[in-house]
Order: C-alpha cells, then structure tokens, then sequence
C-alpha cells in the first residue's frame, strides 16, 4: 500500500468525522426530536389516519438509520476515491498484482 502524506491523511480525517458528526447529529435529532415535539407532531396524519409522531416513532426512525447508512457507506466511498484510498485498488496492490498507472 502506498503512503500517504500527513496533509492528505488530516484532510482525510477531518472530512470522515464531520461527515460521522453530521449524520450521527441527524439520527439524535430524529430518535429523541420525535419525541420532544411529539405533542406538536400529534396534529399531523398520514395515510389510513397514523398519527406522525406514532408513525416516526415506530417506523421513521429506524428507515431514517437506514437511510443514513446507505448514504453514509455511499459517501464513505466516495471520499476514499477522492483521497486515493480505494479498496479495490488496494485489494490489488496487497495481492501483488501491478497496475498500469
């Protein structure tokens, strides 16, 4: 595996812990937001009559984590490609194989 200069692996860091910190920000404010306001959700229905905040607590939330994860995974790759940190790449590198770069 090739090394990474100092500059590189800190901008890296950084943009992988605020992207954590965002979504990790996002998921508190949707599990426990639900239920602060759940009063004020309560005015709110869905389709057949659910009331919002019983929806989100019982359903939104966790397809909210979902969602965060699959976007989450998604961004996470493509911030290792921006940095040049591609397992596939690397998979390849650590096999002993060469590129033609």
């Amino acid at each position: 595996m090739k090394k990474i200069d100092k500059e590189v692996a800190d901008a890296y860091f950084r943009t992988r812990t605020r992207n954590i910190v965002i979504f990790l920000t996002i998921g508190f404010a949707v599990s426990f937001g639900v239920v602060a306001f759940a009063e004020f959700f309560s005015q709110f229905t869905l389709i057949g009559g659910v009331p919002l905040h019983y929806f989100m607590g019982a359903q939104g939330a966790v397809l909210t984590f979902v969602f965060l994860l699959f976007t989450n995974a998604v961004l996470s790759d493509k911030v290792d490609r921006d940095f040049g940190i591609d397992e596939e790449r690397n998979a390849t590198l650590s096999a002993g194989k060469s590129l033609d770069h």
